[in-house]
């Protein structure tokens, strides 16, 4: 069994459910873009939604299995698209295709509102329950979705980085916010986590909050992430426990019951 079927288990599909997961082809400015739903079709109407912003990969099978999980949940998820249809990078490159929308945020933006307004067209959203969850450059976008002022509930950022910005529009953002990383993680130290809650302090109506996980490094929540000497590996206990956390959250912002699991 890989890690990715042993994620999925974590969450079962309910009895009587219809998960449906499927590609979605949509654009934005005219680039196709290529994401992937997914929802319970044995329920009618609209519920709530979760965007899901993927890793510096692209939209793969791990994306897929966590919008399988939030479907499993209940909700409507959508693996959002940022790069481009077919944009899938490899190791070796993935680090120069994420290194264009972080030096031009406004086309990173542009991309993640694209998503949104995706999912947002679905039928069975609810628009006044949605929340932005991303990893790595997912939970950068997360956060960066959130500070364009968009119509969210929540965003989640697992192990992202924590742009800071002057001048700091986080006056804009109207979601609450969980930002979830790790304590050994090299990519987003300790000082960037405290800039980023010092421009948090400036804006005292945002509510947020930040989860540190022991020893865990960056990705720690993408399965098949194994370069600790690069300081990102997954780590099973991060990795629960951060979905943990989510399933909390998500209960919060929807006004829903808590259940882990």
């Amino acid at each position: 069994m890989t890690t990715i079927d042993a994620i999925l288990q974590t969450v079962p599909e309910p009895a009587g459910a219809d998960i449906r997961v499927e590609t979605v082809h949509y654009d934005s400015d005219g680039t196709g873009l290529e994401g992937v739903l997914a929802k319970d079709a044995a329920v009618a109407g609209p519920r709530p939604a979760v965007l899901v912003v993927h890793d510096w990969h692209g939209v793969n099978e791990h994306v897929a299995a966590r919008v399988t999980m939030l479907a499993r949940l209940g909700y409507v998820a959508f693996g959002a698209d940022v790069y481009g249809a077919g944009i899938r990078p490899a190791d070796d490159t993935a680090a120069e295709v994420a290194g264009r929308f972080y030096g031009d945020n406004a086309l990173f933006r542009t991309r993640l509102r694209a998503g949104f307004d995706r999912l947002l067209a679905d039928p069975d959203v609810d628009a006044t329950k949605v929340v932005v969850m991303g990893y790595c450059f997912g939970g950068t976008g997360a956060l960066e979705l959130a500070r364009t002022g968009a119509e969210l509930v929540g965003a989640v950022a697992f192990h992202g980085g924590l742009i800071t910005h002057d001048p700091s529009d986080a006056h804009e953002i109207r979601a609450k916010l969980l930002v979830l990383t790790g304590g050994a993680d090299p990519v987003v130290p300790d000082e960037a986590v405290h800039a980023w809650q010092d421009e948090m302090r400036g804006a005292p109506e945002v509510d947020w909050q930040v989860v540190t996980y022991a020893d865990a490094m960056h990705a720690f929540a993408v399965p098949g992430t194994d370069a600790p000497d690069h300081g990102a590996q997954y780590q099973e206990r991060a990795d629960r426990r951060s979905w943990q956390a989510l399933r909390v959250f998500l209960a919060e912002v929807f006004d829903e019951e808590p259940t882990l699991g």
